[in-house]
């Protein structure tokens, strides 16, 4: 997985993963044949690990919104998935990435998220009057683009989960609630199946 990030998928090899894990080669190939099933396997794994946070049946309104800041909360303590994301998304742009469909469909159903949680505030009157819900999911969701690619470029500088609640609350009549110290203890590394009790 850090692989992935600091390399992206296709400077990434096989033997290097292998070699990263304290595995052989064809050891890794036994559990990934292709480097892009241990790619999608990787993927899969970071959103089991965001389910809780992007799932649809999840809460809207600021209760929706509170869940994004506390998603952000829990990334400022994985930079490794941080870069993971910033690299393949960047890379997945084309439409021969073996990432491509995931990010296209991740990013629809974020949004599409997200906007519900806007249509609920809306609707619970606490949007502010000429705030458009669409516009602000996709705003949002650019907004944590950004900030993350900052975050990596600064060393972590960048506190991530103020300035979120700063951008919500501004579209907001009522505070989000959200504590700025909010943290999430990191997930474990993904580790190839079988290879040490297995398991982004």
């Amino acid at each position: 997985m850090a692989l992935f990030g600091e390399v992206g998928y296709r400077g990434a090899s096989l033997r290097e993963i292998a070699a990263r894990c304290g595995m052989s080669h064809p050891g890794l190939l036994h559990h990934f044949p292709t480097k892009e099933s241990l790619l999608l396997a990787v993927l899969e794994r970071r959103d089991r690990e965001d389910a809780g946070h992007l799932a649809s049946e999840g809460p809207t309104g600021l209760e929706g919104l509170r869940r994004m800041v506390e998603l952000v909360a829990r990334n400022v303590t994985r930079r490794p998935i941080v870069e993971l994301f910033t690299v393949l998304s960047a890379e997945a742009t084309s439409s021969d990435h073996p990432a491509h469909a995931y990010f296209v469909r991740r990013y629809e159903v974020t949004r599409d998220l997200t906007r519900a949680s806007y249509v609920a505030a809306h609707d619970a009157g606490v949007l502010r009057e000429g705030i458009d819900p669409d516009a602000a999911a996709r705003g949002l969701v650019a907004v944590l683009d950004g900030l993350q690619l900052q975050w990596l470029l600064d060393d972590g500088a960048t506190d991530m989960v103020a300035v979120v609640v700063a951008h919500i609350e501004a579209q907001l009549t009522v505070p989000l609630g959200v504590p700025l110290g909010a943290v999430v203890a990191p997930a474990d590394p993904v580790t190839p199946a079988g290879a040490a009790g297995h398991d982004g």
